[in-house]
């Protein structure tokens, strides 16, 4: 891995990385998720890398090693604006190389926003468990307070409660996950309420992807909810794929099965190329 920095519209140092490749068959941009950061994703990187796929990605400011107060953004756009950064920059390394954007849970949600409000041009979409509704009903009393928050107290953070045991099977997974100094469980005010309406805008969506897309999501997932995704696959036109992994938890590329995910998504990716 390469360690690169960037400074977004904020003002913030964004740390970024690149597993690089030499005259790459493809790129993907890659978008992490909530709480975490890009360096949980080098396994994923190593193996698209062996066969001929450079990876870029970065940590979304308040996230990892960028700038920021922790799990802060002041609004949904300053999120899309940094995924637009992100291929700008990718696009810059790999000019002539086709391109994917791949994202996962917060990160899943965030990329089919951006390409439903930006359109980008791209070789495709891959969103993993990405949240269009929770698996759970958030408290009540949390949406409300975030609400109230968000118009007076927009930065003050608030932990999300994330059940770390639910990310993966992989009792490994876990505990690196739970011991990762990178890894946090902060969200504010403007955030996360930022990112509830944009999942709502998600799930009642029905419109024309003019990009193929893939989506694929954990049938056990406990966090973000499958079945919407499922539903959002059955409603959206265009050339989508949807693949549901029996029996996997939230993070299907850290499960004991992510190589037959990684190889479905290779194939898929090759089919569009």
């Amino acid at each position: 891995m390469k360690e690169l920095h960037w400074e977004n519209a904020e003002g913030l140092n964004l740390f970024a990385a690149h597993w690089p490749v030499e005259s790459p068959r493809a790129v993907i941009a890659l978008v992490h998720g909530q709480g975490e950061h890009i360096g949980r994703y080098g396994h994923l990187a190593a193996w698209f890398n062996h066969r001929g796929i450079a990876v870029m990605g970065f940590d979304h400011q308040g996230y990892g090693r960028s700038e920021g107060k922790r799990g802060h953004a002041k609004n949904f756009e300053v999120l899309l604006d940094d995924i637009g950064l992100l291929l700008e920059k990718t696009r810059q390394m790999y000019p002539d190389t086709p391109l994917f954007l791949y994202g996962h849970s917060m990160g899943g949600g965030l990329v089919l926003n951006y390409v439903t409000h930006r359109t980008p041009e791209l070789a495709g979409l891959i969103a993993t468990a990405p949240w269009i509704r929770l698996a759970f009903e958030a408290p009540a009393f949390k949406v409300v307070a975030g609400r109230i928050l968000k118009r007076f107290m927009p930065t003050l953070s608030l932990p999300t409660g994330l059940a770390a045991h639910f990310i993966s099977q992989d009792e490994t997974v876990v505990k690196a996950y739970k011991a990762d100094p990178f890894v946090h469980d902060k969200l504010s005010a403007a955030a996360g309420i930022a990112l509830l309406e944009g999942a709502k805008w998600l799930n009642n969506w029905a419109g024309d992807f003019k990009i193929p897309v893939l989506l694929q999501h954990g049938g056990d997932d406990k966090l973000t909810s499958a079945a919407a995704t499922r539903r959002f696959f059955e409603r959206v036109k265009g050339d989508v794929t949807h693949r549901e992994w029996s029996g996997l938890y939230h993070e299907i590329h850290n499960e004991k099965q992510q190589e037959e995910v990684f190889d479905y998504t290779l194939q898929w990716m090759e089919s569009k190329l």
